[in-house]
């Protein structure tokens, strides 16, 4: 469970959170759905102890993140994965190499490590690219990359920064289509940070929509109507419900 209370977090004078409160149940899976901006990515680097809040708590099961040791943090994250926007791939590393990195940190022995991020890298539909580089990629590609690395630990928290950002129409279907299977095969808790109206109507079980650093409404996605920021939100896009 994940579980938030009064969280602020400011940057200087500028206030990017502002009073969240927020539980996540364990096999859960939530959007964190806003506009550019309104501090998504932040509060998902709070939940993961990237950053650090001004003020209030943040608990992922029974570790208070936000005043954790850095030992403690470290054997919480082990069971996190975690999918970066940008993929955040190592450019000297090949595929293989990248997807094997989490679990080489974690102590796994090389064979098994391998033996696990070509099972991944399967798992995902990127078979026959072990040996390529970053560069050598499509952008869903590496999306793919990053997916696999962060299912590679079997993870019982999933998080997605901005899984379809920068990708066309066409790729971002590919994603969700992954990213549902991983869903229904997984027993992970997933929060999925995206500014994306489809993806939230995809995995609209649950929508947490973010406006001003606050949480603006927080419900099924076809339930929308009820917040009038959600429904200025979603504009052309409100055909959806």
């Amino acid at each position: 469970m994940i579980r938030i209370k009064d969280l602020r977090m400011y940057f200087g004078r500028h206030k990017v959170l502002d009073g969240i409160n927020l539980e996540i149940g364990r096999g859960e899976t939530v959007v964190v759905l806003g506009r550019s901006g309104v501090g998504k990515s932040v509060l998902l680097k709070c939940i993961v102890g990237l950053l650090k809040p001004t003020s209030g708590e943040v608990w992922v099961e029974d570790v208070r993140v936000d005043t954790a040791s850095w030992d403690v943090l470290s054997r919480l994250r082990k069971k996190f994965g975690y999918v970066f926007q940008g993929a955040a791939l190592f450019d000297w590393m090949t595929v293989l190499e990248n997807v094997m990195l989490p679990l080489r940190e974690m102590g796994v022995e090389y064979e098994e490590a391998k033996r696990r991020a070509i099972q991944s890298l399967n798992h995902v539909g990127l078979k026959g690219s072990y040996g390529k580089y970053p560069s050598e990629l499509s952008g869903g590609m590496r999306k793919r990359v990053g997916i696999a690395r962060a299912i590679v630990v079997n993870p019982a928290y999933l998080f997605y920064d901005e899984p379809t950002s920068g990708l066309d129409p066409q790729t971002s279907r590919m994603i969700y289509d992954l990213m549902q299977t991983l869903d229904e095969e997984l027993d992970a808790t997933t929060v999925i940070i995206s500014h994306d109206v489809v993806l939230a109507k995809r995995f609209g079980r649950r929508v947490v929509y973010l406006d001003d650093g606050r949480i603006e409404y927080d419900g099924p996605f076809e339930h929308a109507h009820r917040s009038p920021k959600f429904m200025e939100f979603l504009g052309e896009h409100v055909h959806l419900l």
